[in-house]
């Protein structure tokens, strides 16, 4: 074959920008709600023993994160509450935005004093969460 005779990049991408264009808005604002709720629930599960602030999380805002103007205490159970809460509501659909707004400002507390470096995977999770601030939650 020529180069003349190769179909052109975009003519060869076609059938994938075709399938992705049909998946439904619903199930991708599914997606946006379901993987940042996961990866918050997740963290909040790592801050308590039980239905206790763990001591390890009130270390770790302690020594580590040290967040501006909060008691270390305060900060991890705020952390522990929200990190179970806004999930579970995002999940279900309830409070959808308000619990994106919430764990979006969550991210940015996050990259902004815990860590700084991280700001690529905090941009992925604001991306999904800024979609359903913007969309809301979907069918």
């Amino acid at each position: 074959m020529t180069p003349h005779t190769l179909p052109a990049p975009g003519r060869l991408l076609a059938p994938v920008h075709a399938l992705f264009a049909r998946l439904p808005d619903d199930l991708l604002l599914l997606m946006a709600r379901l993987f940042p709720a996961a990866i918050f629930f997740q963290s909040g599960r790592t801050k308590v023993e039980g239905f206790a602030l763990s001591e390890s999380a009130v270390f770790l805002f302690q020594e580590e994160y040290r967040l501006p103007l909060l008691d270390p205490t305060f900060a991890a159970t705020l952390a522990a509450v929200s990190e179970h809460l806004f999930p579970l509501l995002l999940v279900l659909g309830f409070c959808t935005r308000l619990s994106a707004l919430a764990l979006l400002g969550m991210t940015a507390v996050i990259q902004i004093f815990v860590y700084p470096d991280a700001w690529a995977t905090h941009g992925v999770w604001a991306v999904g969460l800024l979609w359903v601030l913007a969309k809301g939650p979907g069918a």
